[in-house]
């Protein structure tokens, strides 16, 4: 069997890593850029600031994206990057901007594609996107590393997830700075969506060496740094740890696959409009303890990985201490605790495990999993 790594061409990292993106925009031929974004980064500034680092090339703005794209974002994305007769996406923002601009510039390659849904799982497509330069505005969804896209159908209120190597960025600038501005409560959501990655491509039936030493490092890094980046806006070593540790577990997950916690939290955003990575903080300990039976010596690497003294404890008590870690981090940071804080109808429940259990992340669960298995963790979660 043959282990695929994908990766970007190139990444920059670090605070001000943006002052490149004019350089290496020219150096590669561009010659026009639309710049996905969205209304809030331009009403803040973060935006601009990254549009002045492009100097002297021209570009036009596309900021109609909202939390959670749609098929109409992508399409009127298209028709707004072929008006501006642009060559080249600067996507500046967090996993739905940057899922946006991947949809956009993988159609405008691949028109066959148009209707945007036909790209939901492996899709054949047979050209690389328009290049996309990837700017993250978080620190959770490694959008700008990874070969996935995620993108709601609104007439099936569902979201599909896309896997394509050819989407994935030329270029991704790591730039912390342009995190500063969020909110705690999105610095929260969007940390604890990176722990989710790593933990679940730690995992996956998918994982081997390579993808297991980039994951626990992130784990490690984000435990040691989202209470401070959370507690502290300003702290921006932990800005600057956690825009990192979100990246490199990116590089793992996107080669490797996830699990049922993202199959149960995509219902959630397709149909409830929730964050995703609230939705996947609130559901990452219940799935772990399902997951538990035949991965306790992983577990309890992920224990170690998270601060947790476990010598001399067996591997069923390490296994506890990881469970106990995420639950205590999730706390920690005023995650809510349960489907029914966020006004999720019981009645939903069976659509919801209906749905995860069709998502594309189901298969790479590292214990088999029924809908009925979804609809009881779905049960406990509300």
């Amino acid at each position: 069997m043959a282990n695929r790594f994908i990766l970007n061409e190139t990444a920059y990292f670090g605070a001000g890593a943006r002052s490149v993106l004019a350089d290496e925009a020219a150096g590669r031929g561009f010659k026009k850029a639309l710049v996905v974004t969205d209304a809030d980064l331009i009403k803040f500034g973060v935006t601009d600031s990254v549009v002045k680092a492009l100097g002297a090339i021209p570009y036009e703005v596309f900021s109609d994206v909202k939390a959670n794209p749609t098929v109409k974002t992508v399409k009127a994305g298209v028709r707004a990057f072929k008006a501006a007769k642009a060559d080249f996406l600067v996507a500046v923002g967090g996993g739905s901007v940057i899922d946006t601009a991947k949809a956009i510039g993988i159609i405008i390659k691949n028109p066959e594609f148009k209707d945007v849904v036909s790209l939901e799982g492996v899709a054949p497509t047979k050209k690389k996107s328009v290049p996309i330069i990837a700017l993250p505005t978080t620190a959770g969804t490694a959008a700008e590393v990874t070969i996935n896209y995620v993108i709601i159908d609104e007439k099936t209120k569902r979201k599909m997830v896309c896997v394509d190597p050819h989407d994935i960025p030329v270029l991704s600038i790591v730039d912390a700075e342009l995190t500063a501005g969020m909110p705690k409560s999105l610095t929260a959501a969007t940390g604890m969506d990176a722990l989710t990655h790593a933990i679940e491509g730690y995992i996956t039936k998918g994982a081997w060496e390579l993808s297991d030493m980039f994951e626990l490092k992130a784990i490690e890094m984000i435990s040691k740094n989202l209470r401070a980046a959370v507690q502290d806006g300003k702290d921006m070593r932990a800005r600057e740890q956690m825009a990192l540790a979100q990246y490199v577990a990116g590089m793992a997950f996107s080669n490797v696959g996830l699990g049922c916690v993202h199959s149960m939290a995509h219902p959630l955003g397709g149909r409830f409009d929730i964050p995703h990575g609230v939705a996947n903080a609130l559901l990452l300990p219940l799935v772990m303890e399902f997951n538990m039976t035949g991965s306790e010596e992983k577990y309890r690497e992920i224990a170690r990985a998270m601060g947790e003294d476990v010598e001399g404890k067996s591997a069923a008590e390490g296994a506890a201490a990881a469970v106990a870690a995420v639950k205590k981090l999730s706390l920690d940071l005023a995650i809510p605790q349960s489907l029914r804080e966020l006004n999720i109808p019981k009645s939903a429940l069976p659509k919801l495990a209906a749905d995860a259990f069709a998502d594309v992340c189901t298969g790479g669960n590292p214990r088999p999993v029924t809908e009925q298995d979804l609809l009881e963790l779905y049960k406990k979660a509300y």
